[in-house]
């Protein structure tokens, strides 16, 4: 998934230490998402650039494109980072320049690495169905991994907790409660898609020395006392043992974790870097039809990178 503004703010994200438990609810911002999309962007946002090695989280639909072309992103670039598809409803065909041809399905998992350099598409397929609903995530890659062989991996099969108490928890990536996502990870990491039950009244173990944060996806529900609406995500901080989860009525959320990223990173546009000549690099190998590579069969001209803003791009110190 790409970041379409035709003017991105580079974030500087990273240096995070840990925080005691904390329950501070994250604004999101309506961003446009190429011809006939709108998302919520939860991270980064002015108040939480990461929450572990999460640095950008998008929560769509649910969308009616009965009539319209749904999701159509023209081939951009990524370096950096980890993209993450995960849908709840409707269909999104992926392509990329390592010539990879893949329909992701609700509750299957896309993961691209991006490691050193990759360029992929998303698009609705031809004769998709009415409604569209789900989410793009990134993660930030360490440094010792950032220059890593790209890759796509599609997994239909993820481990399910069932705790009783009307849960139910996809594990999409990482690690919860014992279990454990066939997608690649490069850091301490957890991320999972909880499904309530109307009446569910029960606690999830979750490990102390992560940082989590919740985003509802449908429903309401109550995440430590929170309760949260559609598209509202709830920063949870470290230090807990376990995580009360409450609803009334049917309702999901996602919830990421992991370790507290201490890297300091540049993140512009689609790409994650350490430095300014990092990013300004990547733009040029871009522009230039360098590095990339090229994404075959998508029925449309690829994304040209927006301009660098003025001045050069630099990490900072820890993000709290």
């Amino acid at each position: 998934m790409s970041n379409l503004d035709l003017r991105p703010a580079p974030n500087l994200c990273g240096g995070n230490s840990r925080t005691g438990p904390v329950r501070d609810v994250q604004p999101g911002k309506q961003v446009p998402l190429g011809e006939s999309t709108v998302v919520r962007r939860l991270l980064p946002n002015l108040g939480r650039r990461m929450v572990g090695a999460w640095c950008f989280v998008d929560h769509y639909g649910p969308d009616d494109i009965a009539d319209e072309p749904g999701m159509q992103v023209p081939p951009h670039p990524h370096m950096g980072l980890q993209t993450v598809s995960w849908l709840h409803e409707g269909e999104v065909l992926h392509r990329d320049s390592l010539g990879s041809l893949q329909t992701v399905r609700p509750r299957e998992l896309g993961l691209m690495t991006s490691g050193r350099a990759i360029a992929h598409s998303e698009e609705s397929p031809h004769g998709h169905g009415r409604l569209l609903h789900g989410a793009q995530l990134w993660v930030a890659l360490p440094g010792e991994h950032r220059e890593t062989a790209p890759a796509f991996e599609h997994h239909a099969d993820l481990p399910v907790i069932t705790g009783g108490g009307g849960l139910s928890a996809t594990v999409i990536l990482g690690e919860l409660d014992g279990a454990t996502s066939p997608g690649t990870t490069y850091s301490p990491l957890s991320g999972a898609d909880l499904t309530l039950a109307a009446g569910t009244d029960t606690r999830l173990p979750v490990d102390p020395d992560f940082e989590y944060a919740a985003l509802t996806i449908s429903g309401e529900s109550e995440v430590d006392g929170v309760r949260l609406a559609p598209g509202a995500l709830l920063y949870l901080g470290c230090g807990r043992n376990e995580l009360p989860l409450r609803a009334d009525s049917d309702s999901s959320l996602l919830l990421l974790g992991g370790e507290p990223f201490e890297e300091q990173l540049v993140m512009w546009w689609n790409f994650v870097g350490r430095s300014h000549e990092d990013i300004a690099q990547a733009r040029t190998d871009w522009m230039t039809g360098t590095r990339f590579g090229d994404v075959h069969g998508y029925d449309g001209d690829r994304l040209p990178a927006p301009e660098l803003p003025p001045g050069p791009l630099k990490p900072r110190g820890r993000v709290r």
